[in-house]
């Protein structure tokens, strides 16, 4: 397989986001979004990804960390889209299950070229996590499902700390994406000859 790597950058009136990741990586990550919550979930990510990730972002925090993390969620989709190719020989869909302490959420995605997020059991987490409102996780993967062009399934199964579960769906993405990427065979894995 080729060397999957990509950098991308958008710059807008609310955010500069900038990102370099290669999918053959060994999970070295160096993160600075100026939301720590947001850093910490990243690098737990990519770290189980087996990916290297250099993810910079300048945005609008004197308002809230929302266009920031909107923002990232896509442009790290598209970095991931581009890595990819023309993804022939991927495994395209993983699934992760990693407890932290007394939470569990369940990830799966399918890198399939139609990109959706369903979002289940958020009324585990608190209103406010970090200072911010539970609904900008959403919107992250959101953006990220979206820029990706995946099929992004997140449920939180059970727990009772916020950070713990979003920790586990964190660290529960990064195992999906490594089995999602991983080499299996030569062929699109699609029965359309394609990827949308």
């Amino acid at each position: 397989m080729a060397e999957r790597k990509a950098v991308r950058t958008r710059e807008s009136a609310e955010t500069k986001v900038s990102v370099a990741l290669s999918l053959d990586g060994t999970g070295l990550v160096d993160i600075s979004t100026g939301f720590g919550l947001l850093d910490h979930m990243l690098a737990l990510t990519f770290f189980w990804a087996d990916m290297d990730l250099t993810l910079q972002c300048r945005g609008d925090l004197r308002i809230d960390a929302h266009h920031s993390a909107e923002d990232i969620g896509i442009v790290l989709g598209q970095t991931l889209l581009e890595a990819l190719g023309d993804r022939k020989g991927i495994a395209r869909v993983g699934y992760g299950r990693v407890p932290m302490d007394e939470a569990l959420a369940e990830v799966t995605l399918d890198l399939s070229g139609r990109p959706w997020l369903e979002w289940r059991g958020d009324d585990l987490l608190p209103p406010v996590i970090a200072g911010e409102e539970r609904d900008l996780w959403r919107e992250f993967h959101k953006a990220f499902a979206s820029g990706a062009r995946c099929n992004l399934h997140v449920a939180f199964a059970y727990g009772k700390n916020g950070h713990h579960l979003l920790e586990s769906a964190a660290k529960g993405l990064g195992v999906a994406l490594s089995q999602a990427v991983a080499a299996h065979g030569t062929n699109v894995r699609s029965t359309k000859g394609g990827l949308d």
